[in-house]
């Protein structure tokens, strides 16, 4: 197997950063790696130099950034369970917390923390020998995450300005909200990295929490559960980059077979099987099965329905052993169906990625171990009623200028406001435009 191209993770703010929790530890189960960063020795070692360098000891050390505007969450991370497999530079924090607000993350704030954190990238950038990306995991509803994650966003640009930039956004549920500011956080956050970001892949918490209580019988998931289901998804998704398969998909043909323009990057993720550990012995999902849960609306992990829309492109995933005559035959079979509209200027946007590395469980965890796995990423104009939904919680926010002293107060000024939500209307037309 030829040596892997590196991918530099960021993760940014309270959900950031807890997602990393969960990310790295299925990534060390994955690869073998102990929770001190050092190989298991009865593990069959793939090539994990996408993910980790090795230092001069021999141990596996993550190329990622967690930053944070207060240190707590960070900080159980340097004092839990892989406190010695992350290096403790690249754990930055800073000392006062962004407060809910995009503004102060920002401007005022983030601006007292993004030099050091622009320095820790580089020297994480140095110790690559042909990097191909960022991925940057934050909640775009939040203070910390909107705010320092889209100056972050904006400085890689600047920098880097040629490698692909991709983000995982936690956005706004339509009923489940933790903050009131939270449409004035997303609005401002998706209008500031729009040009800097290749491609988002969107997530909400709602969804997460319905996948958790209908799929896998947990009625009252803590944020744990919501993020080792994110991570399976992201797992899914970079599999090829760690693993060999028949077909793999790097970064760059992502965003080539999933950016159909440059302002359409909002694929939908998708994930199955979505099986109980309870229940894993008595099921077993066929390809065809497989295929035919990743295009039904309550196995997606954001809140909008793919079949009121229409599909641009769809990036199949598959992991495990899996035969290209099945998934041949199972995208004939929805062909036939006629269960995925595809706009009439890209009738056969089907990519295919097959990778042989079946998907593992963590122990404990609320999914179980099975021998094949399926993430669909789908640029679907159904997003657009997410968009729709938080530009109309903004505007009415705005028209009774409920709150905004607060982000006025912190270096925003009122015409980038308005700019924002036109802005997100103009997406928004796009997507209906696309439709036609």
């Amino acid at each position: 197997m030829a040596k892997c191209r590196e991918i530099v993770q960021l993760h940014v703010g309270q959900a950031g950063v807890q997602m990393a929790s969960a990310c790295w530890e299925l990534f060390c189960l994955e690869h073998g790696i102990y929770a001190n960063g050092e190989f298991c020795e009865c593990t069959h070692r793939e090539d994990c130099s996408a993910f980790f360098s090795c230092d001069r000891s021999g141990r596996c050390v993550p190329r990622v950034l967690l930053l944070d505007l207060e240190p707590s969450v960070v900080d159980e991370v340097r004092i839990g369970v892989y406190r010695e497999l992350f290096h403790p530079s690249t754990l930055l924090t800073g000392c006062e917390d962004a407060a809910s607000n995009f503004a102060r993350g920002h401007y005022r704030l983030g601006q007292t923390i993004i030099d050091s954190a622009m320095d820790r990238v580089r020297r994480l950038v140095e110790g690559c020998s042909s990097l191909q990306g960022f991925m940057m995991f934050h909640s775009v509803g939040g203070g910390t995450g909107a705010g320092l994650g889209t100056l972050l966003l904006e400085r890689l640009g600047e920098e880097f300005g040629k490698v692909s930039r991709m983000e995982f956004d936690i956005f706004p549920s339509p009923r489940v909200s933790p903050v009131i500011v939270e449409p004035y956080n997303a609005i401002l956050a998706s209008h500031a990295a729009m040009e800097h970001s290749d491609c988002t892949f969107v997530l909400d918490n709602e969804a997460l929490y319905d996948v958790c209580d209908r799929s896998l019988d947990v009625p009252e998931p803590t944020y744990t559960n919501l993020n080792r289901l994110v991570a399976q998804a992201v797992s899914c998704i970079t599999a090829s980059l760690r693993f060999t398969g028949a077909i793999n998909v790097d970064l760059l043909e992502f965003q080539t077979n999933l950016v159909p323009f440059p302002r359409i990057h909002y694929p939908l993720v998708t994930y199955a099987p979505l099986v109980p550990g309870a229940t894993a012995r008595h099921e077993h999902s066929s390809t065809s099965q497989l295929t035919q849960q990743c295009f039904e609306p309550t196995n997606q992990l954001v809140k909008c329905d793919p079949r009121t829309g229409r599909y641009m492109s769809c990036c199949l995933l598959y992991r495990g052993e899996v035969s290209p005559i099945e998934i041949n035959r199972s995208l004939q079979e929805l062909r036939r169906n006629r269960s995925v509209r595809f706009v009439d200027w890209c009738p056969t946007g089907f990519k295919i990625g097959i990778n042989y590395q079946p998907p593992i469980a963590v122990p404990g965890s609320d999914l179980a171990r099975t021998d094949q796995a399926l993430c669909v990423l789908s640029n679907n104009t159904a997003v657009k009623s997410a968009w729709s939904r938080v530009a109309g919680k903004y505007q009415q926010l705005y028209e009774r200028r409920a709150f905004l002293h607060h982000y006025l107060d912190e270096g925003i000024e009122e015409p980038d406001l308005a700019e924002a939500l036109e802005n997100i209307r103009t997406l928004i037309s796009d997507y209906e435009e696309i439709e036609k």
